[in-house]
């Protein structure tokens, strides 16, 4: 905190990653304190032979001198003030800082690449304001004039214009053909930008209580509709199950549904005994009705085949074929 002829500032501090900006308001301060040219420039020492004058304005440059180097140790960190704690006059220790965080010429160029690169492919996000982007575009462009790079107004404003978020493309348009490029300034488009963003918010603030009673009434809706579903689901399920019941069939239908899924049977014949079974078509145990070897031909004429089987082993079978036939021939009269 620093206060002269009533006027109170808070001294900016240097820690290590805020240099370019630190230096522009150092130099201001210098400024203000008429001190800037004997930090920049220096001043000579003067010898046993000056004359008075030439002492008097020497003690006058040492006072000066001094008065900037206290201003330097004030505003920097701890580590920083390692740095120029043994420097004796303040053009030394603003060189010191200077070579220390502005670095060569060629750091300044490989600096100015990366910067370039990253204001190529600045995007104004969703959440961003324009005031937001406006900070973020301003602080990477003094960034790439502290590296010596020259910005025009116009290539910014163009830039702005091109990476502006999607829902400002008619205020582009318009701006595009309402005004010359050439002569905008960036406050201009920032103002005029913050105006139609404003009205935006009104606008959608104006729409939430109609899209609120939307989705109110949707959801009243839609929960009408389930319950309406699950009524009828409930019902169609007890439906089912009563049509269900009055389809039961008696013994003999299971049997016919054994025999239509004799194949799943077939699959589980080995822990099935057939003996205690009796095939509902000829009575005989040993075998399920669609296993059953009965036919009806010619008309009444009836035709078996018996499977013996011997009760020691079910792999040896013999097969019987035995015929009758019946004589419906009439007698002569």
């Amino acid at each position: 905190m620093a206060s002269n002829s009533g006027f109170t500032m808070v001294l900016p501090t240097l820690n290590g990653k805020n240099y370019e900006r630190w230096q522009v308001q150092m130099k201001v301060l210098f400024g203000y304190q008429e001190v800037l040219d004997v930090v920049q420039d220096g001043f000579q020492a003067v010898g046993d032979e000056a004359t008075e004058a030439q002492r008097s304005l020497f003690r006058e440059c040492t006072k000066r001198d001094c008065k900037a180097l206290a201003m330097i140790h004030q505003c920097v960190d701890d580590s920083n003030f390692e740095k120029i704690a043994h420097s004796k006059t303040s053009k030394e220790a603003w060189d010191i800082l200077g070579r220390c965080y502005a670095g060569a010429e060629k750091v300044k160029k490989v600096k100015l690449q990366t910067l370039r690169r990253e204001y190529e492919l600045l995007q104004m996000k969703d959440e961003d304001t324009i005031a937001d982007y406006f900070t973020k575009l301003r602080s990477l462009t003094n960034l790439m004039k502290g590296c010596g790079e020259t910005m025009k107004d116009q290539l910014i404003v163009e830039n702005v214009l091109r990476t502006l978020n999607s829902k400002f493309d008619h205020i582009v348009v318009a701006i595009e053909e309402s005004k010359n490029l050439e002569d905008i300034k960036i406050e201009e488009l920032q103002s005029s930008l913050e105006a139609h963003e404003q009205r935006i918010k009104e606008r959608s603030l104006d729409r939430d209580p109609e899209q609120a009673l939307q989705a109110r009434f949707n959801k009243k809706f839609t929960s009408q509709g389930n319950f309406q579903k699950k009524i009828k689901g409930k019902w169609k399920g007890e439906k089912d199950k009563g049509h269900e019941g009055s389809r039961q069939e008696p013994s003999s239908s299971s049997s016919e549904r054994i025999s239509v899924n004799g194949q799943a049977l077939k699959r589980n014949k080995k822990k099935l005994d057939k003996k205690k079974i009796q095939c509902f078509r000829c009575k005989i145990f040993g075998h399920y009705a669609f296993e059953c070897r009965t036919r009806l031909v010619n008309g009444g004429a009836e035709v078996e085949a018996r499977l013996a089987q011997e009760n020691e082993s079910d792999e040896d079978q013999v097969l019987l074929m035995v015929t009758t036939e019946k004589d419906n021939t009439k007698d002569d009269c």
